[in-house]
């Protein structure tokens, strides 16, 4: 599975932007999908994931209620929709998969997932 990451770039603290992950040839079907992100200096940390099929999903605390993410079936694509922008959270962002359905325990542990996208840079300007 090869994941591609888009929608990154520069935006004032308090904006939006709103990243996308697709997949080529494949449906995420039985999937489990999360976004993390590396900050400079820092080690790579989860930050939401979706059950593919069962929409459920899964945020670190210091999103929850400003970052959602959410899948389009159609375009076979999920999104991390990004709100309320801070400074703190400037950071290369990834996309992941893994083809089985994570348990609690489990959906933020970046070795579970099996497959990365390359990554695109998030900066939010103060």
């Amino acid at each position: 599975v090869q994941l591609q990451a888009s929608g990154g770039g520069l935006v004032q603290a308090g904006g939006s932007l709103r990243l996308s992950c697709a997949a080529s040839g494949r449906t995420f079907t039985g999937y489990t999908m999360g976004w993390f992100r590396q900050a400079p200096g820092k080690e790579r940390e989860f930050v939401a994931a979706i059950r593919w099929d069962s929409g459920r999903t899964y945020y670190t605390d210091s999103v929850k209620g400003r970052f959602t993410i959410s899948r389009d079936y159609a375009k076979n694509t999920v999104y991390l929709q990004m709100n309320s922008l801070k400074p703190e959270d400037t950071a290369v962002y990834y996309c992941a998969a893994v083809r089985r359905v994570l348990i609690l325990s489990a959906v933020t542990l970046e070795r579970e997932y099996d497959y990365w996208g390359q990554g695109t840079q998030v900066t939010v300007s103060s």
